[in-house]
């Protein structure tokens, strides 16, 4: 019997990663189905367990592309490669794996040697349990390459081809903007619902009125925001639970500086950062792809032309930053949107979104910031004097008991390892003959199975009430300090505070960052 199946049997258990891999290219290729994948390395996988001694984990990210190995399965796998829980590693080629050949090379030159991993590629016959330390020499490092090249290549084309679509002015977003919808044959036409509502917002800001007096009068009418719209299509693209008819002055802006409803054709806007990469910037204006009379305009060039002149008296200057305790904490209970902090003598947070709407409950709806404070205070101090009156409720003895039931689960583990291994030397010598061994073996393992269940669930216990120990001595000190401090502090409202909500008739609720520190009151 090889050296390697010894391994096998005498270790607890030889777990072997089967990683799978399909990016959104792929699955237009049936042999690189997720299906296909797994019957080839199942098929590998259950011919290597020769014993039954193999425990299979199953990784697969599917959509995920191979140029980076900001994969989830991927990062989970090798986090138990880290833990040294994974024996053998197996896909179905190079590629599946990655396709970036340094951080490729990297883990197979470096990590997967270091942890003694075993890594299989079927397809391209590579068995590094076969290269006595080598990695493959040149013709690996070859595959590397091409599985890169071959992955920006296509990326390439890819791009190529949209580009082409894009300077024939074919439309490439499934979601047209505002006022417009998509045609039978894919172009773009006029909404009859909502184009009149963009024609209104124009013929506003040519006569004058300002952003506010045309929410307000886009509310009057009860006109939709356009999230509203497309929710009320079956398009749930964003929440609106918090809209209420309520146009936000952002979205009146974009869609007045939308050259779009001229009729002009735009794309081409965002450029990927990396292949195979998710992030994007926005390109130079002058890189875009634009067409004038592509669809049917809701306003004319002379309207649009007239309007940008008008918005460039509108300013939207940078707010000074400025640094208080409840920044990006104070919430308006009622409507759900931030609180704006006034910059009065006094300053207050006030709730803003509802200002148009004098039939809200938060309509107007204020509160002082030291009046907001001082409330916040004297819950937290409340609550710290109920803490530090807790008696200490660590057990020493009851954590002595737990270890010591621990270690004789250990000592009844290793013993049952022995027996096995000697019943394993029993088997080679051909004192007991095959069906003896693996009756016994099969008795051993179920009773190391039970041990080692039940001593797991012993130190997950004494963990959690190690854990639990050491946040009540935290919350303790924690507490302590409030007590002391006399007032509301930047670092209490830091470490506890996640969000102030404010009702009318100043009413508060705190959502608390540390829920324990909330319940041991």
């Amino acid at each position: 019997m090889n050296k390697a199946l010894l391994n096998q049997v005498l270790s607890p258990s030889y777990v072997t990663a089967l990683y799978i891999r399909l990016s959104v290219e792929d699955s237009k290729v049936e042999s690189l189905s997720i299906e296909n994948q797994k019957k080839v390395l199942y098929s590998y996988a259950n011919a290597l367990d020769e014993d039954g001694n193999m425990e299979i984990l199953e990784f697969v990210d599917n959509g995920y592309s191979g140029t980076s190995f900001e994969r989830p399965a991927v990062q989970q796998l090798l986090d138990l490669v880290r833990a040294g829980k994974i024996n053998c590693i197996i896909v179905k080629d190079f590629s599946r794996f990655g396709r970036n050949s340094i951080e490729v090379g990297y883990f197979m030159e470096r990590v997967f040697p270091l942890y003694h991993i075993r890594f299989i590629s079927v397809n391209d016959e590579f068995d590094s349990s076969r290269l006595q330390g080598d990695t493959g020499g040149i013709d690996v490092a070859f595959k590397y390459l091409i599985s890169e090249f071959y992955s920006r290549d296509l990326s390439m084309k890819y791009k190529s081809a949209k580009y082409v679509r894009m300077k024939r002015g074919e439309y490439q977003s499934v979601i047209c903007p505002y006022g417009y919808q998509k045609s039978a044959d894919g172009r773009i036409e006029p909404d009859p619902e909502t184009a009149a509502n963009v024609q209104l917002i124009f013929a506003m800001a040519a006569q004058g009125d300002t952003i506010n007096q045309i929410i307000k009068t886009l509310f009057e009418k009860r006109i939709l925001t356009p999230g509203e719209y497309k929710a009320e299509k079956g398009l749930n693209y964003h929440d609106v639970s918090r809209c209420m008819h309520i146009w936000h002055r952002s979205s009146v802006l974009r869609l007045l500086r939308d050259e779009r409803y001229t009729g002009m054709y735009i794309a081409g806007r965002w450029k990927v950062t990396a292949v195979g990469g998710r992030n994007v910037r926005k390109k130079e204006e002058s890189e875009w792809f634009k067409i004038p009379d592509h669809h049917p305009a809701l306003v004319s060039k002379e309207l649009f032309d007239d309007v940008q002149g008008k918005l460039k008296r509108i300013r939207c200057d940078k707010q000074k930053v400025s640094s208080y305790l409840l920044r990006w904490k104070v919430i308006c209970g009622s409507c759900r949107h931030s609180m704006q902090r006034t910059s009065a003598k006094k300053h207050a947070f006030t709730c803003g979104y509802t200002r148009i709407n004098e039939t809200a409950p938060c309509y107007r709806l204020t509160i002082l910031e030291s009046e907001l404070e001082a409330m916040i205070y004297a819950i937290l101090l409340k609550q710290a004097q109920v803490i530090v009156n807790l008696e200490d409720l660590s057990d020493a003895s009851a954590f002595a008991v737990q270890a010591a039931e621990r270690e004789e689960f250990d000592k009844k583990i290793a013993t049952l390892q022995d027996k096995k291994r000697v019943l394993y030397e029993q088997f080679l010598l051909q004192e007991i003959d095959l069906e003896q061994y693996k009756g016994q073996k099969s008795l051993i393992d179920l009773e190391l199975n039970r041990l080692k269940q039940c001593s797991s669930t012993l130190q997950s216990q004494m963990e959690q009430q190690e854990r639990s120990n050491k946040s009540r001595t935290e919350h303790k000190k924690l507490a302590e300090d409030i007590s002391g401090a006399g007032k509301l502090t930047a670092a209490f409202v830091d470490q506890l505070i996640d969000k102030v909500y404010v009702y009318p008739g100043n009413r508060i609720e705190l959502i608390w960052k540390i829920k324990d520190f909330y319940r041991e009151g």
